[in-house]
C-alpha cells in the first residue's frame, strides 16, 4: 500500500517537473489556455528588443541641461534609473524566453515593466516641460509599441499561475489520499482476535 502511494506521489511530482503543455485553444468567450513555451518565447524576445529600441531614445535625453531651466535634479536620477531598468528588462526577458515557465521570474519581469512604465510617464512630463512636446510624444509612441506584447505576457503570467495552482491542488489531493491510506488500519489489523 505504501508503495502505491509513493508511486502516485512520484507520478505527480514527475508531471509537475515537466514544462506545462499548451492547453487547447478556448473559444473567445472562455478563459484562454496556457500558451506553449514556443508561443510565448517570441513575445519575450520582442519585449527585450523593444528595450533595445528604447535605450537609444533615453540616451538622447539630457536631463542635466533641464536643471538650468529650473528642473529638479531628480529627473537626471530618474533618467538613469530608466536606463538601468530598461537594460534589466532586456536581460530578464531574453533569459525568460529560454525558459518561460518560471513563474517567479515572470512576475519579477512584469513588475519591472510596470515600474519602468511609471518612471517613463514621469520622464515624459519632464521632456514635455523642459525639452519639447514633440520629443515627449515620440517617447510616448515608442513606449506604446510594447503594449500588445506586455498585455499578452500579463495574460500568460495569470494563466501560468492558474495552471501551477491547479497542479498544486491535484498534488495536495493525492497526498491527502495517500496519507489517509497510509494511516488507515489495514484489513488484517481490524480482524477481531479470537481466544483459544
Amino acid at each position: 500500500m505504501h508503495r502505491a502511494c509513493a508511486a502516485a506521489i512520484l507520478s505527480v511530482l514527475v508531471a509537475l517537473a515537466r514544462p506545462p503543455q499548451a492547453a487547447p485553444q478556448q473559444p473567445a468567450s472562455g478563459p484562454p489556455g496556457l500558451e506553449a513555451d514556443w508561443n510565448i518565447a517570441p513575445v519575450l524576445r520582442e519585449i527585450a528588443e523593444h528595450s533595445g529600441r528604447l535605450l537609444p531614445a533615453l540616451d538622447r535625453i539630457d536631463a542635466r541641461a533641464w536643471e538650468e531651466q529650473g528642473a529638479s535634479e531628480t529627473y537626471a536620477e530618474q533618467l538613469q534609473l530608466c536606463r538601468d531598468q530598461t537594460r534589466m528588462v532586456a536581460d530578464a526577458a531574453r533569459g525568460l524566453a529560454r525558459n518561460p515557465e518560471q513563474l517567479a521570474s515572470s512576475i519579477d519581469l512584469f513588475i519591472r515593466l510596470q515600474s519602468l512604465d511609471v518612471m517613463l510617464l514621469s520622464l515624459q512630463e519632464g521632456i514635455r516641460k523642459y525639452q519639447s512636446p514633440a520629443d515627449a510624444q515620440d517617447l510616448a509612441a515608442l513606449v506604446a509599441q510594447n503594449g500588445a506584447s506586455r498585455e499578452r505576457f500579463q495574460r500568460y503570467i495569470v494563466n501560468l499561475a492558474s495552471a501551477r495552482e491547479q497542479e498544486l491542488k491535484v498534488m495536495d489531493r493525492e497526498a491527502q489520499r495517500c496519507r489517509g491510506l497510509a494511516t488507515a488500519p489495514s484489513a488484517s489489523s481490524c480482524k477481531p482476535v479470537r481466544k483459544k
